[in-house]
């Protein structure tokens, strides 16, 4: 019950948008430093070097969503490519990870569309890789819509499938051939559209790994679940499926000890590296997924 108010009350503040106003003046505070890779590219692009270092490649995510005007989209899209850049001449091992709702999805979807062509089209002249990163339910036919569009013209853009709606399977099983990042899913939804309970959340995620893994696919796992790690190791294993088909990502600041075990044991490993101003909603989503979040960032605060 404390786990499901606590849970509500962040995802709840996660979309509050005088909170996330004031928390760009803030800069990072509460903790946030622990999982956002600071405010600028510069920043960001350290992290990477340091990840690269250890084994282990990078997607990097300029923080924002919800803009309300033209303007702020297209600033939006132009940073992401200028991240770009940065990255090839950086000489890192990163690919750059996109919200549509902060590249003007809401205000117009061809607007939108013009915007993630130029993000895709500036990455593939770095043989590059744009993920289209998965909102809410509302959105998610929209945004496999958009996709569809840019798959035609490019092949180096895929998407995030969330394990806690129902569609997911049907989902997957239409993307087949399209990189997809599996995840559980971290927004409220209601249970119109998705489970409700961890263990039926759980049983879909290793379904949709499994189906995306079988047809053939390259396949992002995204869990800091040991237990799904282990069991995708597994599965791997029986089914004789190259480890060079999949890859296991992590959030920034999460699991490091993990995340080297299987550099080691010869697995892709990939860190999701968020930057930026705009970190409190993607900070209280963080916290909302599980409670040992909040010891962990709060003991970052006050001890680091």
């Amino acid at each position: 019950m404390i786990e499901a108010i606590s849970k509500n009350f962040f995802l709840k503040v996660s979309q509050n948008k005088s909170m996330n106003k004031a928390a760009r003046k803030w800069g990072l505070r509460f903790g946030a430093s622990q999982v956002v890779a600071g405010e600028t590219i510069d920043t960001a692009i350290t992290a990477v070097k340091k990840l690269n270092k250890n084994g282990i490649v990078a997607t990097l995510d300029h923080l924002g969503e919800f803009v309300s005007s033209k303007a702020e989209a297209s600033e939006a899209t132009d940073y992401c490519v200028r991240t770009l850049h940065a990255m090839a001449s950086a000489k890192v091992d990163g690919n750059l990870s996109v919200k549509m709702t902060q590249l003007g999805l809401d205000i117009d979807k061809q607007f939108c569309l013009d915007n993630m062509r130029k993000i895709v089209s500036t990455a593939i002249q770095y043989n590059n890789f744009v993920r289209i990163d998965m909102e809410d339910s509302t959105r998610t036919q929209i945004t496999l819509d958009i996709l569809k569009e840019l798959r035609k013209d490019y092949d180096n853009v895929g998407t995030v499938i969330q394990a806690y709606l129902y569609r997911s399977e049907t989902d997957v099983r239409e993307l087949v051939g399209v990189p997809l990042r599996l995840v559980k899913g971290a927004y409220k939804e209601p249970a119109e559209v998705a489970y409700q309970e961890k263990t039926d959340v759980d049983k879909n995620y290793m379904t949709i790994i499994k189906e995306h893994l079988k047809s053939g696919s390259y396949t992002a796992i995204a869990s800091h679940d040991h237990n799904i790690i282990a069991k995708v190791k597994e599965f791997t294993n029986q089914e004789n499926i190259p480890t060079s088909q999949f890859e296991f990502q992590f959030l920034y600041g999460f699991r490091n000890e993990l995340q080297q075990s299987l550099v080691k044991e010869g697995y892709k490993v990939r860190v999701y590296v968020p930057f930026g101003d705009d970190w409190f909603g993607y900070f209280m989503r963080r916290l909302a997924e599980r409670p040992q979040n909040i010891a962990f960032a709060f003991k970052g605060f006050f001890f680091k």
